[in-house]
């Protein structure tokens, strides 16, 4: 496939690899489609224009057909949508098929420091996912490194850990959007330092390790600023870059990252195979905070599966894993955000999930009660998150029929989003802003409706 191919419509490209022009194609459809026993359909090569463009989507049938040929299940249709599973039939071999060695890792993050990716649509799919997890689980950490004109100590990695640690705090406050270029700047930086540097095994695992919480850190920016496609390239990477520096902790913290991407974007079943692997690390993190978190977005991969007996285990080992969890401040650094609070948000998140939206509202609840002040959840200090949670109790509570508690913790979602740059979040009120208006007739509700509306 062309590097023009892949900024294409998936479509777009399934024709230029093919080389096939539309009227082919839709001929080649058209006679699936009558085989299949949907009838006759026209083949006019306006169709596929349109599909691309985005005018309309094929029509079900017409999907299943097109699936047919590309020998693709129908279940991906449903999985993926269109013309997302149209991927299946366009493997992307640039950064998944590199070798998992430690030259593997440059190049991978090579490219995914490099240019900014401008293509829209990618899938990691099931088999993608569970090859990756396969070869990082086998892969080799690194040895030792280059000679380059300049040799370098503990000291470069430690102060690249520093820039990442305050990074991660500036996400929470000011949004993703401005904290994504930067993060793809100390990725640039890091992989220039691996290439040209001097140094030894320790200090090049520790270099390693710092790639990869950049990388894991632009992909959760770039999914929370609404690029999905760019955000698998730098989990893929991320992982790549952890197994050469054989740490369980930014692997695990990277893989619990992807599972969030995973679940919020209907591949639950991914999710749920990248979070068991996360978990198979817990006991070298050596952190009891980070298992529970591990646990508590197994509740939340559990719980967009519709599997609520798992989804209730992971709750409870969640939260029995928090009893053993010492002080926030001598943990590591990449949980300083996860209390009990948090966990209780995420449980609850997952009960509404499950069509329970009473357990949600207690659960909601119980994370703002003042077990301790550093227990409760910190709604101040991340404001995204806290905005989101309270869409979704606000969403809890209209399930519940309580009308004016839904409109009042809306409008403190909105207030609390304040000027923080988010995709994610912005989309999360906006479908509460869409079960609101079913309810358009209550006043409060035009109100609060008239209030948020855009121009």
């Amino acid at each position: 496939m062309t590097a023009d191919a892949v900024d294409r419509h998936p479509l777009a490209s399934l024709l230029a690899l093919r080389g096939q022009n539309a009227e082919a194609y839709l001929l080649r459809v058209a006679e699936q489609h009558q085989r299949m026993g949907f009838g006759q359909m026209a083949y006019r090569r306006e169709k596929v224009s349109r599909w691309i463009r985005g005018d309309y989507a094929p029509s079900y049938r017409t999907q299943l057909a097109m699936a047919a040929l590309e020998g693709i299940p129908p279940e991906a249709i449903h999985a993926h949508g269109w013309p997302g599973w149209l991927l299946l039939a366009l493997p992307d071999h640039t950064l998944f098929d590199l070798p998992w060695t430690t030259t593997g890792a440059v190049h991978a993050l090579e490219i995914t420091g490099g240019p900014m990716d401008r293509r829209q649509f990618l899938i990691t799919t099931s088999v993608t996912l569970g090859a990756t997890l396969a070869e990082w689980s086998a892969a080799v950490p690194a040895g030792a490194g280059p000679t380059g004109s300049g040799r370098i100590g503990h000291d470069v990695p430690a102060r690249f850990e520093r820039r990442l640690e305050e990074l991660r705090r500036l996400d929470d406050t000011v949004g993703s959007g401005d904290v994504y270029g930067a993060a793809r700047a100390e990725l640039h930086m890091i992989t220039a330092t691996l290439k040209t540097a001097s140094y030894g095994e320790d200090v090049e695992r520790r270099l390693f390790a710092v790639a990869a919480e950049a990388s894991r850190s632009a992909g959760w920016t770039a999914y929370d600023s609404g690029k999905a496609a760019a955000a698998e390239r730098h989990y893929a990477t991320a992982l790549r870059a952890a197994a050469q520096a054989d740490d369980p902790v930014v692997a695990a913290n990277t893989l619990a990252f992807w599972a969030i991407q995973h679940y919020s974007s209907n591949d639950p079943r991914g999710a749920v195979d990248l979070i068991e692997a996360a978990l198979s690390q817990a006991p070298r993190t050596g952190s009891a905070r980070m298992t529970s978190m591990l646990h508590a977005r197994a509740c939340r991969a559990y719980a967009h599966a519709g599997d609520s007996r798992a989804a209730d285990r992971a709750a409870n080992a969640a939260l029995d894993a928090y009893e053993h969890a010492g002080p926030i401040e001598d943990d590591l650094p990449c949980v300083y955000w996860y209390n009990l609070g948090e966990a209780h948000q995420l449980i609850g998140s997952s009960a509404l999930n499950l069509g329970n939206p009473k357990r949600a509202v207690s659960q909601f609840l119980e994370a703002s009660a003042a077990h301790t002040s550093q227990e409760a959840y910190n709604g101040d200090a991340f404001p995204r998150g806290h905005s989101i949670y309270l869409a979704r109790l606000a969403e809890a509570h209209l399930s519940l029929g309580d009308v004016d508690a839904a409109v009042a913790t809306a409008h403190e979602a909105v207030d609390r989003m304040g000027g923080v740059t988010s995709a994610r979040g912005t989309n999360t009120l906006e479908d509460l802003r869409k079960k609101l208006a079913r309810r358009r007739g209550i006043p409060t509700v035009a109100e609060f409706l008239d209030y948020t509306a855009t121009e």
